[in-house]
């Protein structure tokens, strides 16, 4: 997920317009939603567990909510006139999603939210300019880095 966001920004961040860059930007988040999905039955498939535990049913329980925030705020903003916050957003809430749904996971995984979330404030911070530059950061760099260290430590 983390490669694909790097490329992702490097791909909107040459797009001509607004419009433009959000379709890339959807188009990462389904091809991450699909990556995020695979990962997560092959590792249940791979420990021979039910996908949908009661640990699974709380994970996703707060999950889904923060997720469901952003994609229902998009196109509210984008008709506003004001995408150039969409990268401050998403990145909160996915980190609120992250931290939140982590609480059923191990420790490091709520730790990488409060990161995202950081990320996710700090490009708030800065709005409408370096959004590319923050999602790569949020979205590439700390999935890259928090996903080495899960797969080190945890085994995936």
């Amino acid at each position: 997920m983390g490669l694909s966001a790097l490329a992702a920004a490097w791909f909107a961040s040459r797009q001509a317009n607004r419009a433009e860059w959000l379709a890339v930007w959807l188009a990462e988040a389904v091809l991450a939603l699909g990556i995020g999905g695979f990962a997560l039955v092959r590792k249940a498939f791979r420990s021979a567990s039910p996908g949908l535990s009661h640990a699974g049913k709380q994970f996703a329980g707060n999950f889904v909510p923060p997720l469901l925030a952003g994609a229902l705020l998009t196109p509210v903003l984008y008709r506003a006139g004001l995408s150039g916050h969409l990268p401050g957003l998403w990145l909160l809430l996915y980190g609120t999603a992250v931290t939140t749904a982590g609480a059923f996971s191990i420790r490091v995984v709520p730790i990488m939210g409060i990161c995202l979330m950081g990320v996710g404030a700090a490009a708030l911070t800065v709005a409408p300019t370096g959004g590319d530059l923050f999602m790569a950061l949020g979205f590439g760099i700390v999935q890259i880095v928090f996903g080495l260290l899960i797969a080190r430590r945890y085994g995936g």
